[in-house]
Order: C-alpha cells, then sequence, then structure tokens
C-alpha cells in the first residue's frame, strides 16, 4: 500500500509515522508555508480545564493528551530523545474562591474517567507564585498535576527523522492533486506525477487550496496567532507549570529560560503573515496583568501561526463521500497540539481500514464541504 501524506506538520508527521511503523510505503510532501500552526503553537496538553464546552471535543481532546506518553516511548525506542515534551502541571487561575471551587469540583469529576490528569490541589497564593514565580500576588490557584508542555517544533521533527527511519521519503514543493473521475489517484510535485492508493491531507489552513481546483469547497478558514516568547535569563524555568488564567490566553515555559505568552485569536486576516502592534500589545497586556514579574524579561520573539479553524470546534477527520481516493485530518484550530498526535494515529489507522476505537461520526469531513 502506497499513501501521500500533503503536509508534515503535527498532523502529518504523526500520521506518516505510524503508516511507515505499519508497513506501508510512504512519501510526505510539504511546502514551507510562513505561519505553519505547528511552529507557532504554544503547546499546552491540558484539555481537562478548557472554556470548550462539548463532549465530542473534550473526547479525542483527551484522547490526545492520554496518547502522549505512549508516543514518546515509541520514539525513545527509534532514539528520539529531543521530543520537547514535559509534564509539568497547569495552574488554574479563578476570579474568586468560588470559582475555584467550581473549577476544583469540575476537574474531579473528569479524574474519575480520565486518571491521566493526576492529582488535583487547591494551591495558596503563596505555593502558586512558588511554582510560577513571576505570577500577581493574591492570586490562589487549582492545580492540576497530569498536564504537559510539549514544543511542536521539536516533536514534528522527531516524528519525521523517525519516519524516514522507517522509510518514509519527504519532498518538498508545490503539489497538486491528480484527480480521474471521481478518485484522487496521485500528485504532481514539480512537474512529476506521484501515483498512490490513497491521499492524506494535512495542509491545516492550506487544505482547501488543494480541493479547490477539482470543484471541492473546504470550509477552513486560517486564524491568526500572533504568541511572545520572552527571555528571563538565568532563571530555570525548566519545570515551571502551564498557566492557564481562565480566557484565551496563557503563559508557558520551556527549559531555556523562556516563557511563551499568547495568543491572539484574528479571524479575517487571511494568510497577512506580520506581526502588529495591537496583537503584541495584547498578548503582553494579558500576560502581565497575570504575572507582573515578566515585565523585565527580554521578548526574544514574536510568532505567527494561521490556525485551520473548520465550521465548528470539532477537527475534520475522515474519508470524503463524494471523492474516493483521499482522506482529510485538520480543522484543529487552537487545539493542534493538544490532538494533533492522536489525530495524526486515528488518520493512519482509517487509511488502514483498521478499528480506531472511537466514534468519529461528529469529526466527519463532509459537513465541512460547501
Amino acid at each position: 500500500m502506497k499513501i501521500i501524506v500533503i503536509g508534515s506538520g503535527i498532523v502529518g508527521a504523526s500520521a506518516a509515522y505510524h503508516l511507515v511503523k505499519n508497513n506501508t510505503e510512504v512519501i510526505m510532501i510539504d511546502k514551507d508555508h510562513h505561519g505553519a500552526a505547528t511552529s507557532a503553537g504554544a503547546g499546552i496538553v491540558c484539555p481537562w480545564i478548557s472554556s470548550v464546552d462539548d463532549d465530542d471535543w473534550y473526547r479525542i481532546a483527551k484522547g490526545g493528551a492520554q496518547y502522549y506518553p505512549e508516543l514518546i516511548s515509541q520514539l525513545k525506542n527509534d532514539n528520539e530523545e529531543n521530543v520537547g515534551y514535559k509534564k509539568v502541571g497547569a495552574i488554574c487561575l479563578g476570579a474568586n474562591s468560588e470559582e475555584l471551587e467550581r473549577i476544583e469540583k469540575e476537574v474531579g469529576t473528569k479524574q474519575i474517567d480520565a486518571p491521566e490528569l493526576g492529582d488535583i490541589e487547591r494551591l495558596s497564593t503563596e505555593k502558586a507564585r512558588q511554582l510560577f514565580p513571576p505570577l500577581k500576588e493574591g492570586r490562589e490557584a487549582v492545580f492540576v498535576s497530569g498536564a504537559a508542555r510539549v514544543d511542536g517544533r521539536l516533536l514534528r521533527d522527531a516524528m519525521k527523522r523517525a519516519a524516514q527511519k522507517h522509510g518514509a521519503k519527504l519532498l518538498n514543493g508545490e503539489v497538486a492533486l491528480i484527480h480521474e473521475g471521481d478518485k484522487i489517484t496521485g500528485v504532481k510535485i514539480n512537474d512529476e506525477k506521484i501515483y498512490a492508493d490513497t491521499v492524506l491531507i494535512t495542509a491545516g489552513a492550506w487544505s482547501p487550496e488543494l480541493l479547490a481546483p477539482i470543484g471541492i469547497e473546504l470550509k477552513v478558514e486560517p486564524q491568526r496567532g500572533q504568541i511572545a516568547h520572552i527571555n528571563l535569563p538565568n532563571t530555570d524555568t525548566s519545570n515551571w507549570p502551564v498557566v492557564l488564567p481562565g480566557s484565551s490566553h496563557y503563559m508557558l515555559a520551556f527549559d531555556d529560560s523562556r516563557v511563551v505568552a499568547g495568543a491572539t485569536r484574528e479571524t479575517g486576516t487571511g494568510f497577512n503573515y506580520r506581526t502588529t502592534v495591537g496583537g503584541v500589545n495584547e498578548v503582553i497586556t494579558e500576560a502581565l496583568n497575570v504575572a507582573p514579574g515578566l515585565a523585565e524579561g527580554t521578548i526574544q520573539e514574536v510568532r505567527i501561526g494561521f490556525r485551520p479553524m473548520g465550521p465548528d470546534i470539532l477537527p475534520i477527520l475522515g474519508r470524503l463521500d463524494c471523492l474516493k481516493g483521499i482522506v482529510l485530518a485538520t480543522g484543529l484550530g487552537a487545539s493542534g497540539l493538544t490532538m494533533g498526535p492522536y489525530v495524526g494515529k486515528l488518520a493512519a489507522s482509517i487509511l488502514k481500514d483498521e478499528e480506531v476505537g472511537l466514534d468519529l461520526v461528529a469529526y466527519n469531513p463532509n459537513r465541512a464541504i460547501k
């Protein structure tokens, strides 16, 4: 069986890795787009605390968090150690004690079916600042020990390398689908035609561009996100937890004295790749309101990513009714690094006609076709 995977972000790299390990011939194809979501994503893995109130979203996001340790173990067996994943826990802030009690109760209810979320602890203001020193004084919190953070770039690259170790090929260039009747039979890249049994599209916000020439309109749009990386010289940030203030903004830290603060959610921007004054102001202002201790940090960079936003909050995953020889895995929105590796694994199972262990009806891609 021969599969072409278009797009080698977090979903495509995962799908290729799982396919090639299952004795499948895999060709990964990518184009180095400015603003790829995987490269700019924050990397928070904590679906148990979310403003999203949707059972289908939670089911697949929880599966994503649950799958990470298994994936990291597989990569380690392939001698891929630098994957950027670490369980550091998450601090959830509330406006008052009543809100924290509500959060604690809700997370406790989820713990029954998701023991991987770990321990739940109510933190005093002093304990919260011990875990994340820049926090504003006077903020109590709820701590969830099973939350993790992941560097999307490192994990993506580790999976691509591992896939290539197992025999996958990687090509770069402009790609177009080869369409014969009601079936996709392969792709054309750099004036070369490559045929395959099935094509998997994991091109994120650029997925509609692949389908448009054959008359299929996919309801996926780019949402620009600007996210600030702040350097704190001579500070050990390696074990600092994720900080969730109860809004669309957040903070998390990595091993290199770096705190990431994000992010804007800008709709209607198209693929306008640029850092804006308003965007940076929004991200920094929100971060300093929660953690004024970051004020002396250095803005190392501001990353820009285009989230693939589908017609609703759910990912787009599966086969199309109107077109054979193709599978879609896109539309993960702001949850790409939470569920991306798991969605890639599910896509690989769909391509191999294997049991996936999850009801995929809610994620059917046909709902996203105009």
